[in-house]
């Protein structure tokens, strides 16, 4: 069917992709795949996008929230906000945990009632969320310290954070308190293995950067159970992604320092000694990135490319820049960037096309 019989909708493009369906469409028409009515038909279905406001209100949050961190510090170090807090000084923890969880409360509520009257509100009802997980923090942090019997055993309290964070994120179906809840469970593995430790450089033989391998790995493979849990299924793809992240930082580290404890350590070994650690590393991102290319999936193959390409720059930086004159140096780099952009581009132009 002819498309001038077909009402077509808008599509917002931004102005690169706009240029870039402007020039296939032209490169149709000379070629004689489209005839000139029907080129011109999809010339008018596209619309140049305006403004991208929707990401210029998740940045104005992100700044709003920093700034008023940046606030409260600045009004912290003030002289006379200093001799009024020592003042406080004896104000019992109990007191302070009270209305932090108090205050954590009344932003919850908030937040859940302005979710659900106006949901189309996703930065201001995810700052005002924000909000209530830091003083869910603080209200944790001071009911540990009144308990406290001076043990040092305070990754109780991360493992605290992780179920409250938990019951909160499925009562509220909020992400961002998902989040909060792996970032504590994280939290929580480090310092109950240096704990479990009395604080020494290893658990079990593993440095802290081997041992967040295996923890992401855990967490990537709890994801796929997740699949079959209807009550967290919604968290299953961040739990996903932010499992991939704990597991490829960590072998991103595990490759620049090893299975050493100590800096003092590692200073002590070149770094080609440690090679087989990166080795390690890029087969492992090129076996996520093979599974996203067949699986159809993603965030692996995103994950797996992006840190083969960051192992990849990171052994050229430690192999060759003492022994390579700076100007090849960068000309090398500049060049393979370079490479690496227009591959990325062709691949992008191929999908937005599919798309």
């Amino acid at each position: 069917m002819s498309l001038k019989y077909i009402k077509l909708g808008k599509l917002n493009l931004d102005q690169q992709e706009s240029e870039f369906l402007e020039r296939s469409i032209r490169y149709w028409e000379t070629e004689g795949l489209l005839d000139k009515t029907t080129a011109d038909n999809l010339r008018d279905t596209i619309e140049i996008k305006g403004f991208d406001w929707r990401r210029l209100a998740q940045y104005s949050f992100w700044v709003a929230l920093a700034c008023g961190i940046i606030a409260i510090a600045s009004l912290i170090i003030d002289d006379n906000v200093i001799k009024w807090l020592e003042k406080l000084y004896d104000t019992p923890d109990i007191l302070i945990s009270i209305i932090s969880g108090g205050l954590a409360a009344l932003f919850f509520y908030i937040g859940n009632k302005k979710k659900k009257e106006n949901p189309e509100r996703i930065f201001s009802n995810e700052a005002l969320i924000f909000l209530g997980v830091l003083f869910t923090a603080s209200c944790i942090a001071f009911l540990g310290k009144t308990f406290d019997k001076g043990t040092g055993h305070f990754s109780i309290l991360f493992l605290i954070s992780v179920l409250v964070y938990g019951f909160l994120a499925r009562q509220f179906k909020s992400r961002l308190i998902w989040a909060f809840a792996l970032i504590s469970l994280g939290s929580w593995f480090g310092t109950e293995t240096g704990y479990q430790t009395d604080w020494a450089d290893y658990f079990l033989g593993m440095n802290y950067p081997l041992r967040f391998v295996f923890f992401g790995a855990l967490l990537v493979a709890f994801s796929f159970l997740m699949r079959r849990m209807r009550k967290l299924e919604f968290f299953r793809e961040l739990t996903y992604i932010i499992g991939f992240m704990y597991l490829f930082l960590s072998l991103w580290l595990l490759s620049i320092f090893g299975n050493f404890g100590t800096l003092e350590d590692w200073f002590k070994v070149k770094q080609p000694e440690l090679f087989y650690w990166g080795i390690i590393s890029i087969l492992i991102t090129l076996a996520v990135t093979f599974y996203g290319l067949r699986r159809k999936d993603e965030i692996a193959r995103e994950f797996g490319i992006t840190f083969l390409l960051i192992n990849l720059y990171t052994k050229y930086f430690e192999y060759l820049w003492d022994i390579t004159d700076k100007t090849i140096f960068f000309m090398i780099l500049a060049v393979s960037f370079w490479l690496l952009g227009r591959k990325a581009e062709k691949i992008w132009n191929l999908e937005f096309l599919k798309k």
